[in-house]
Order: structure tokens, then sequence, then C-alpha cells
């Protein structure tokens, strides 16, 4: 919403998962967006996380991840008064109802659970299958997943 608005944006992601930031901020840059609109600054929440987080010429904090963290990045904007925005502890239910189309709800699933590796706010960390389903949801979850290619990210074929 922040560039969507005309505003620039700092990104800090987990320090366990930069990758997918950096590729966004290759992508706005090969799109055309100007230098200096999407910036991506790397490393950890105690050191990098808390200077972004608490710096006076932030003017609002956006943070999404677990409710001890949140409250950390909290404190520090509270520093300066800078308002702050929280998802925190996403247990988002993804719902399976009888008369659903049980291919497009098991593709459904499991890009609410494994879409950017889980680094989602509104990860579907719970699947509720009705129970006339469930075995067949089950079934053919279970044959999608042993099919998928585990490996680095970076690597195309998987």
């Amino acid at each position: 919403p922040s560039l969507a608005c005309g505003n620039s944006m700092v990104f800090k992601p987990a320090d366990n998962t930069p990758l997918l930031a950096l590729e966004a901020a290759q992508i706005f840059t090969e799109a055309g967006v100007p230098d200096g609109v999407f910036n991506v600054v790397l490393g950890d929440g105690p050191t990098t996380g808390v200077a972004l987080s608490s710096h006076p010429d932030v003017a609002k904090v956006s943070f999404t991840g677990s409710l001890p963290t949140g409250l950390k990045v909290y404190q520090a904007a509270a520093r300066n008064m800078i308002p702050v925005t929280m998802e925190l502890g996403g247990k988002s239910p993804f719902i399976v109802m009888d008369d659903a189309n049980l291919e497009n709800a098991v593709s459904a699933s499991m890009i609410a659970n494994w879409y950017s590796c889980g680094e989602v706010c509104s990860n579907g960390t719970r699947v509720f299958v009705h129970e006339n389903v469930y075995d067949q949801f089950l079934h053919r979850l279970v044959e999608r997943t042993a099919k998928l290619k585990i490996g680095n990210p970076l690597d195309p074929s998987t």
C-alpha cells in the first residue's frame, strides 16, 4: 500500500529470508521504479530492526511476525512516537467445505501454506476439511506434496 500511495519505503526482511526482498527490488528496478523508492536493508532484528523502527525520520512502521518480536518493534517505535501497524502470529485457517472443487482446494491449500516459504501474514497454518471429503482431500494432498521438488529456491528446477 505504501508504494501504491506514492510513498518510498524501506523493507527489512527477516534475516534468514533476504533473497525474496532482493529479488523484489530487482523487479521494481527493471519495471522502472526510480532508485530510492523501494529500498532493502538487510540485517538482524536487534541491530538493524531496532535502528529502523526507532529512527526519527521514519514516518510509519509496518511489521509482520511473531508477538514477542512485534513487542520489541513496538517499543522501539514508541521511543519517537512512530505509528505502527502489525500482523502478529497469524493462524489463518484454510477451510474446505464438502462442495468444494477438491483439486482447486488442494492447490489453494498448498499455496496458502508454502507460498513465499511460509513467510506470509495470511499463511494458512491450519487446514480444516469437512469430514465428507477429508479422506479424498488428504489423499490428493499427499500425492501432490510427494511430487514437490525441494531444493535451493534460486534453482529454477525446484
